[in-house]
């Protein structure tokens, strides 16, 4: 049987599995419609399986790496989730503080895709804390499915406080220089934004395909931003304008990139949002930006 490519799917799956995604519609509905593009050698089966997450063939940087030390730890959320469960990842090598980064995660927990994203950017020089929201839920249960279930029992302003908290766990780590910036994707992208509203003190912010802070927010930041959008991804791009305003009148370093063609997602390279192109390029220009401010 012939393997499915990116090409043998129409753009109008790829929208259906962000509604699913989204939580705009749910599961049976999703399957629902996507059985409609079920034709020929693309069966109901092989598109579900094609368009679910692989994790086990796309993990970048293993969790046993040995030029990494990486681990789970817990931190105290007092405002919020309590015990926070978090990966730690810090290179082996040398005893000097380092610069940090908070990761955060899409609407589904910390799945493998982030925990993998958390060790790259550690690769690259840097101490980086990826904490797992679903935490006072049990934590990520193995499947991003049950993990949007998880996600929405939870408001996204008590999340907030716990990647807060989790900055607040970095600075103060002994082999932190308390020089911090923060990347989230998706929801992580709007904690990314937003860590930037509350935060005074923080370095830099990299919202991939996040949605934005109202306006009273934004005019609150003063880090760095570097926005990453997907051409395609209408429905947080439309966001963009009135939020770029707003940083610009402030004066607020700021660079926006839009890469044309990709979905949403498109750094996540689980699943068939991924566009080798725009996740390689976008990644070089975050951890450039990082190594540009998070200087001790």
């Amino acid at each position: 049987m012939k393997k499915i490519t990116k090409e043998d799917i129409s753009q109008e799956v790829f929208d259906l599995y962000d509604d699913y995604a989204h939580n705009k519609i749910e599961r049976r509905k999703f399957i629902e419609r996507l059985s409609l593009f079920a034709v020929g050698t693309l069966t109901l089966p092989s598109l579900l399986s094609f368009m679910t997450p692989n994790y086990v063939d796309s993990i970048l940087i293993k969790a046993d790496d040995p030029r990494l030390d990486s681990g789970f730890i817990t931190y105290e959320s007092p405002k919020a989730g309590g015990t926070m469960k978090a990966l730690l990842s810090k290179p082996t090598e040398g005893d000097t503080p380092l610069p940090g980064i908070i990761v955060v995660h899409e609407n589904r927990g910390l799945n493998p895709y982030i925990e993998d994203v958390g060790r790259r950017a550690a690769i690259e020089g840097f101490i980086t804390l990826a904490p797992d929201a679903l935490s006072p839920l049990g934590g990520y249960p193995g499947n991003d499915d049950d993990g949007r279930e998880l996600q929405k029992k939870r408001s996204r302003e008590d999340m907030l406080e716990d990647f807060i908290a989790a900055y607040t766990y970095l600075k103060e780590h002994k082999n932190c220089n308390g020089q911090i910036g923060v990347v989230g994707f998706c929801f992580g992208g709007w904690i990314a934004n937003m860590m930037a509203v509350k935060i005074p003190d923080l370095k830099a912010a990299v919202p991939y395909y996040g949605g934005q802070p109202t306006a009273e927010e934004a005019e609150q930041i003063k880090a760095p931003i570097l926005a990453q959008y997907a051409g395609l991804d209408t429905r947080v791009n439309e966001g963009w304008p009135a939020y770029e305003l707003i940083l610009k009148k402030n004066n607020v370093p700021l660079s926006a990139h839009f890469y044309e063609g990709v979905n949403h997602g498109f750094h996540n390279n689980t699943t068939p949002r991924y566009d080798d192109k725009a996740a390689t390029l976008s990644w070089t220009r975050t951890i450039d930006f990082f190594k540009e401010n998070l200087k001790s």
